[in-house]
Protein backbone atom coordinates (compact mmCIF):
# COMPACT_ATOMS: atom_id res chain seq x y z
CA UNK A 1 0.00 0.00 0.00
CA UNK A 2 1.37 3.43 -0.97
CA UNK A 3 2.26 5.80 1.85
CA UNK A 4 0.17 8.99 2.06
CA UNK A 5 1.82 12.05 0.51
CA UNK A 6 3.47 14.56 2.88
CA UNK A 7 2.24 18.16 2.66
CA UNK A 8 4.29 21.09 3.94
CA UNK A 9 2.40 23.87 5.70
CA UNK A 10 4.21 27.20 5.71
CA UNK A 11 2.90 29.92 8.02
CA UNK A 12 3.59 33.62 7.33
CA UNK A 13 2.92 35.07 10.75
CA UNK A 14 2.83 38.87 10.26
CA UNK A 15 4.07 40.14 6.86
CA UNK A 16 4.01 43.77 5.72
CA UNK A 17 0.58 44.09 4.11
CA UNK A 18 -1.84 44.14 7.01
CA UNK A 19 -1.52 46.81 9.69
CA UNK A 20 -2.14 46.67 13.45
CA UNK A 21 -5.43 48.61 13.29
CA UNK A 22 -6.95 45.86 11.13
CA UNK A 23 -6.70 43.13 13.77
CA UNK A 24 -5.68 43.07 17.40
CA UNK A 25 -4.38 39.55 16.76
CA UNK A 26 -1.68 40.62 14.27
CA UNK A 27 1.74 39.99 15.88
CA UNK A 28 3.78 43.20 16.16
CA UNK A 29 6.34 43.00 19.00
CA UNK A 30 9.26 40.53 18.94
CA UNK A 31 7.65 38.46 21.70
CA UNK A 32 4.32 38.35 19.82
CA UNK A 33 6.06 37.31 16.59
CA UNK A 34 8.04 34.59 18.40
CA UNK A 35 4.92 33.33 20.17
CA UNK A 36 2.97 33.29 16.88
CA UNK A 37 5.70 31.35 15.06
CA UNK A 38 6.12 28.79 17.85
CA UNK A 39 2.34 28.36 18.10
CA UNK A 40 2.07 27.85 14.34
CA UNK A 41 4.83 25.24 14.44
CA UNK A 42 3.15 23.41 17.32
CA UNK A 43 -0.10 23.40 15.31
CA UNK A 44 1.65 21.71 12.38
CA UNK A 45 3.53 24.31 10.32
CA UNK A 46 6.90 22.94 9.17
CA UNK A 47 8.07 26.38 7.94
CA UNK A 48 7.53 29.83 9.47
CA UNK A 49 7.94 32.86 7.20
CA UNK A 50 9.02 35.95 9.10
CA UNK A 51 8.91 39.74 8.82
CA UNK A 52 9.73 42.23 11.60
CA UNK A 53 7.82 45.30 12.74
CA UNK A 54 8.44 48.40 14.80
CA UNK A 55 7.03 47.42 18.22
CA UNK A 56 5.74 50.98 18.81
CA UNK A 57 3.46 51.50 15.81
CA UNK A 58 3.66 48.21 13.88
CA UNK A 59 5.22 49.53 10.68
CA UNK A 60 7.44 47.08 8.75
CA UNK A 61 11.06 47.11 10.00
CA UNK A 62 13.72 45.47 7.83
CA UNK A 63 16.77 46.11 10.02
CA UNK A 64 18.57 42.86 10.88
CA UNK A 65 18.48 43.89 14.55
CA UNK A 66 14.68 43.84 14.52
CA UNK A 67 14.77 40.11 13.64
CA UNK A 68 17.40 39.05 16.20
CA UNK A 69 15.22 38.80 19.35
CA UNK A 70 12.53 36.55 17.88
CA UNK A 71 14.88 34.42 15.75
CA UNK A 72 16.78 33.29 18.84
CA UNK A 73 13.60 32.53 20.80
CA UNK A 74 12.05 30.55 17.92
CA UNK A 75 15.21 28.51 17.40
CA UNK A 76 15.43 27.64 21.11
CA UNK A 77 11.77 26.63 21.32
CA UNK A 78 11.15 24.91 17.99
CA UNK A 79 12.70 22.76 15.27
CA UNK A 80 10.71 24.56 12.53
CA UNK A 81 12.36 25.80 9.32
CA UNK A 82 12.82 29.59 9.42
CA UNK A 83 12.16 31.52 6.23
CA UNK A 84 13.18 35.22 6.28
CA UNK A 85 11.66 37.72 3.89
CA UNK A 86 13.66 39.57 1.22
CA UNK A 87 10.42 41.24 0.15
CA UNK A 88 10.24 43.39 3.27
CA UNK A 89 7.67 45.99 2.25
CA UNK A 90 7.12 47.05 -1.38
CA UNK A 91 8.19 50.60 -0.48
CA UNK A 92 11.71 49.54 0.63
CA UNK A 93 14.95 49.47 -1.37
CA UNK A 94 16.56 46.19 -2.36
CA UNK A 95 19.51 46.96 -0.05
CA UNK A 96 17.16 47.25 2.93
CA UNK A 97 15.22 44.17 1.93
CA UNK A 98 18.18 41.78 1.68
CA UNK A 99 19.98 42.67 4.90
CA UNK A 100 18.14 40.45 7.43
CA UNK A 101 18.63 37.28 5.35
CA UNK A 102 22.24 38.22 4.55
CA UNK A 103 22.95 38.74 8.25
CA UNK A 104 21.08 35.77 9.70
CA UNK A 105 21.65 33.23 6.85
CA UNK A 106 18.38 31.26 7.22
CA UNK A 107 17.60 27.91 5.62
CA UNK A 108 15.05 29.63 3.37
CA UNK A 109 14.47 33.20 2.19
CA UNK A 110 11.52 34.45 0.16
CA UNK A 111 12.28 35.94 -3.26
CA UNK A 112 9.74 37.81 -5.38
CA UNK A 113 10.24 36.95 -9.03
CA UNK A 114 9.08 40.08 -10.85
CA UNK A 115 8.19 43.76 -10.58
CA UNK A 116 4.48 44.50 -10.28
CA UNK A 117 1.83 47.03 -9.39
CA UNK A 118 0.87 46.51 -5.75
CA UNK A 119 -2.61 47.68 -4.75
CA UNK A 120 -3.59 47.62 -1.09
CA UNK A 121 -6.01 50.56 -1.33
CA UNK A 122 -9.23 48.46 -1.67
CA UNK A 123 -8.71 47.53 2.01
CA UNK A 124 -9.52 51.14 3.04
CA UNK A 125 -13.23 50.42 2.50
CA UNK A 126 -13.11 47.57 4.98
CA UNK A 127 -10.84 49.33 7.48
CA UNK A 128 -11.75 53.06 7.45
CA UNK A 129 -10.58 53.74 11.03
CA UNK A 130 -6.81 53.23 10.92
CA UNK A 131 -5.10 54.50 14.08
CA UNK A 132 -1.69 55.49 12.71
CA UNK A 133 -1.08 57.98 9.92
CA UNK A 134 1.57 55.67 8.38
CA UNK A 135 -1.11 53.00 7.93
CA UNK A 136 -3.39 55.39 6.01
CA UNK A 137 -0.51 56.69 3.85
CA UNK A 138 0.66 53.15 3.09
CA UNK A 139 -2.70 51.53 2.39
CA UNK A 140 -4.09 54.43 0.32
CA UNK A 141 -1.04 54.65 -1.98
CA UNK A 142 -2.11 53.86 -5.56
CA UNK A 143 1.40 54.35 -6.96
CA UNK A 144 3.29 51.43 -5.39
CA UNK A 145 5.41 49.46 -7.83
CA UNK A 146 7.03 46.49 -6.12
CA UNK A 147 10.44 46.50 -7.76
CA UNK A 148 12.04 43.12 -8.48
CA UNK A 149 14.10 43.68 -11.62
CA UNK A 150 16.34 41.02 -13.17
CA UNK A 151 19.33 42.83 -11.66
CA UNK A 152 17.75 42.94 -8.19
CA UNK A 153 16.74 39.29 -8.28
CA UNK A 154 20.24 38.31 -9.46
CA UNK A 155 21.76 40.35 -6.62
CA UNK A 156 19.70 38.42 -4.05
CA UNK A 157 20.51 35.07 -5.65
CA UNK A 158 24.26 35.73 -5.82
CA UNK A 159 24.37 37.17 -2.29
CA UNK A 160 22.34 34.56 -0.42
CA UNK A 161 22.96 31.49 -2.61
CA UNK A 162 26.62 31.11 -1.52
CA UNK A 163 25.41 31.17 2.13
CA UNK A 164 23.48 27.96 1.49
CA UNK A 165 20.10 29.68 1.78
CA UNK A 166 17.43 28.29 -0.54
CA UNK A 167 14.52 30.30 -1.82
CA UNK A 168 10.75 30.39 -1.64
CA UNK A 169 10.19 31.78 -5.14
CA UNK A 170 7.08 33.94 -4.88
CA UNK A 171 5.37 34.05 -8.27
CA UNK A 172 2.41 36.44 -8.50
CA UNK A 173 1.84 35.95 -12.22
CA UNK A 174 2.75 33.73 -15.16
CA UNK A 175 5.64 35.99 -16.21
CA UNK A 176 7.29 35.37 -12.84
CA UNK A 177 7.52 31.67 -13.64
CA UNK A 178 9.24 32.53 -16.92
CA UNK A 179 11.60 34.88 -15.05
CA UNK A 180 12.50 32.01 -12.74
CA UNK A 181 13.09 29.75 -15.75
CA UNK A 182 15.65 32.29 -17.01
CA UNK A 183 17.64 32.07 -13.77
CA UNK A 184 17.23 28.28 -13.63
CA UNK A 185 18.56 27.88 -17.17
CA UNK A 186 21.45 30.23 -16.34
CA UNK A 187 22.44 27.93 -13.44
CA UNK A 188 21.87 30.57 -10.76
CA UNK A 189 19.28 28.43 -8.96
CA UNK A 190 19.30 24.69 -8.40
CA UNK A 191 16.54 22.08 -8.21
CA UNK A 192 14.41 21.30 -6.37
CA UNK A 193 12.88 24.77 -6.72
CA UNK A 194 10.36 25.77 -4.04
CA UNK A 195 7.74 27.72 -6.00
CA UNK A 196 5.05 29.62 -4.10
CA UNK A 197 2.31 30.72 -6.51
CA UNK A 198 0.42 33.72 -5.12
CA UNK A 199 -3.26 34.33 -5.91
CA UNK A 200 -5.67 37.19 -5.27
CA UNK A 201 -3.36 40.15 -4.58
CA UNK A 202 -4.29 43.24 -6.59
CA UNK A 203 -1.61 43.62 -9.25
CA UNK A 204 -1.02 39.89 -9.61
CA UNK A 205 -2.99 36.97 -11.00
CA UNK A 206 -6.53 36.42 -9.70
CA UNK A 207 -7.83 33.66 -7.45
CA UNK A 208 -10.16 31.78 -9.78
CA UNK A 209 -9.62 28.00 -9.94
CA UNK A 210 -8.64 28.47 -13.60
CA UNK A 211 -5.85 30.83 -12.47
CA UNK A 212 -4.55 28.14 -10.10
CA UNK A 213 -4.69 25.53 -12.85
CA UNK A 214 -2.95 27.84 -15.31
CA UNK A 215 -0.03 28.55 -12.95
CA UNK A 216 0.35 24.84 -12.15
CA UNK A 217 0.26 23.82 -15.82
CA UNK A 218 2.82 26.50 -16.70
CA UNK A 219 5.15 25.46 -13.88
CA UNK A 220 4.82 21.80 -14.90
CA UNK A 221 5.70 22.66 -18.49
CA UNK A 222 8.69 24.85 -17.52
CA UNK A 223 10.14 22.79 -14.66
CA UNK A 224 8.78 19.24 -14.91
CA UNK A 225 9.73 17.34 -11.77
CA UNK A 226 12.40 19.89 -10.79
CA UNK A 227 10.16 21.87 -8.44
CA UNK A 228 7.98 21.62 -5.35
CA UNK A 229 4.71 23.56 -5.63
CA UNK A 230 3.02 25.55 -2.88
CA UNK A 231 0.17 28.06 -2.94
CA UNK A 232 -0.78 31.22 -1.14
CA UNK A 233 -4.33 32.56 -1.42
CA UNK A 234 -4.90 36.13 -0.24
CA UNK A 235 -7.79 37.05 2.04
CA UNK A 236 -10.93 34.91 1.72
CA UNK A 237 -9.21 32.86 -1.00
CA UNK A 238 -6.79 31.36 1.52
CA UNK A 239 -8.51 28.10 2.46
CA UNK A 240 -10.26 27.31 -0.87
CA UNK A 241 -6.96 27.60 -2.74
CA UNK A 242 -5.14 25.64 -0.02
CA UNK A 243 -7.69 22.85 -0.41
CA UNK A 244 -7.40 22.88 -4.20
CA UNK A 245 -3.60 22.74 -4.15
CA UNK A 246 -3.42 20.02 -1.52
CA UNK A 247 -5.75 17.89 -3.65
CA UNK A 248 -3.60 18.59 -6.74
CA UNK A 249 -0.31 17.50 -5.19
CA UNK A 250 0.87 20.80 -3.73
CA UNK A 251 1.93 22.30 -0.42
CA UNK A 252 0.15 25.21 1.28
CA UNK A 253 0.89 28.51 2.98
CA UNK A 254 -1.36 30.22 5.50
CA UNK A 255 -0.84 32.93 8.12
CA UNK A 256 -1.95 36.43 9.08
CA UNK A 257 0.40 37.92 6.46
CA UNK A 258 -1.89 36.49 3.78
CA UNK A 259 -5.31 36.67 5.45
CA UNK A 260 -6.62 38.07 8.72
CA UNK A 261 -9.63 35.77 8.60
CA UNK A 262 -10.49 32.20 9.56
CA UNK A 263 -14.06 32.28 8.23
CA UNK A 264 -16.57 34.74 6.74
CA UNK A 265 -16.45 37.90 8.90
CA UNK A 266 -14.44 36.05 11.54
CA UNK A 267 -10.96 37.32 12.40
CA UNK A 268 -8.40 34.61 13.11
CA UNK A 269 -7.36 34.81 16.76
CA UNK A 270 -3.94 33.39 15.96
CA UNK A 271 -1.76 32.01 13.19
CA UNK A 272 -2.09 28.60 14.84
CA UNK A 273 -5.85 28.72 14.25
CA UNK A 274 -5.28 29.02 10.48
CA UNK A 275 -2.68 26.25 10.54
CA UNK A 276 -5.15 24.00 12.37
CA UNK A 277 -7.79 24.70 9.71
CA UNK A 278 -5.35 23.92 6.89
CA UNK A 279 -4.34 20.74 8.71
CA UNK A 280 -7.99 19.69 8.90
CA UNK A 281 -8.30 20.11 5.11
CA UNK A 282 -5.07 18.21 4.40
CA UNK A 283 -5.86 15.31 6.72
CA UNK A 284 -9.45 15.25 5.42
CA UNK A 285 -7.97 14.49 1.99
CA UNK A 286 -6.14 11.49 3.43
CA UNK A 287 -2.77 13.28 3.35
CA UNK A 288 -0.20 13.75 6.11
CA UNK A 289 1.56 16.88 7.37
CA UNK A 290 5.30 17.02 6.76
CA UNK A 291 7.39 17.59 9.87
CA UNK A 292 10.09 20.25 9.79
CA UNK A 293 12.77 17.63 9.14
CA UNK A 294 10.69 16.07 6.36
CA UNK A 295 10.31 19.54 4.82
CA UNK A 296 14.12 19.90 4.95
CA UNK A 297 14.41 16.62 3.08
CA UNK A 298 11.72 17.49 0.48
CA UNK A 299 13.29 20.90 -0.24
CA UNK A 300 16.93 19.77 0.28
CA UNK A 301 17.74 22.46 2.86
CA UNK A 302 21.07 22.99 4.59
CA UNK A 303 19.79 22.32 8.14
CA UNK A 304 19.11 24.42 11.24
CA UNK A 305 22.70 23.98 12.47
CA UNK A 306 24.02 26.06 9.55
CA UNK A 307 22.05 29.27 10.09
CA UNK A 308 23.49 32.51 11.51
CA UNK A 309 21.25 32.85 14.56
Amino acid sequence: MAKPRKVIISCAVTGAIHTPSMSEHLPVTPSEIAEAAIGAAEAGAAIVHLHARDPQDGRPDQTPEAFTPFLKVIKQASNCVVNITTGGAPTMTIEERIRPAETHRPEVASLNMGSMNFGLFPMLKRFPNLKHQWERDYISNKNIIFSNSFGQVEHILTTLGPLGTKFEFECYDTSHLYNLKHFFDAGLVKAPLFIQTVFGLMGGIGAHPEDVMHMKRTADRLFGDQYRWSVLGAGRNQMPIAAMAAAMGGHVRVGLEDSLWVGPGQLARSNAEQVAKARQIIEGLGLVLATADEAREILELKGADKVGF
